[in-house]
């Protein structure tokens, strides 16, 4: 079976370092955040939350760079003198 070609690793790891930076520093906020006696009530939540955000854009992230390094890898459509695509 052909398999498409590797993405960056380093561009997706560095993308994904930006977010998580991000989704920590939520996790301090919720956390400092919540009341006297009520920090797993007020915080959970959030942290939850963030981290199911963050899981879901890495996923889409990696789709999308794999996507758009296998696009560039497909030669361009021969177009006709009408504009439309020639098949192969």
């Amino acid at each position: 079976m052909e398999r498409l070609p590797q993405m960056d690793r380093e561009a997706y790891k560095k993308l994904l370092r930006a977010k998580m930076e991000k989704v920590l520093d939520e996790v301090v906020d919720a956390v400092d955040g919540a009341a006297a006696g009520r920090l797993i009530r007020d915080s959970e939540e959030k942290v939850r939350d963030a981290f199911a955000r963050l899981r879901q854009e890495a996923y889409q992230d990696a789709m999308q760079m794999k996507i758009d390094v296998a696009e560039k890898t497909f030669p361009p459509s021969l177009q006709r003198k009408d504009g439309s695509a020639e098949a192969s």
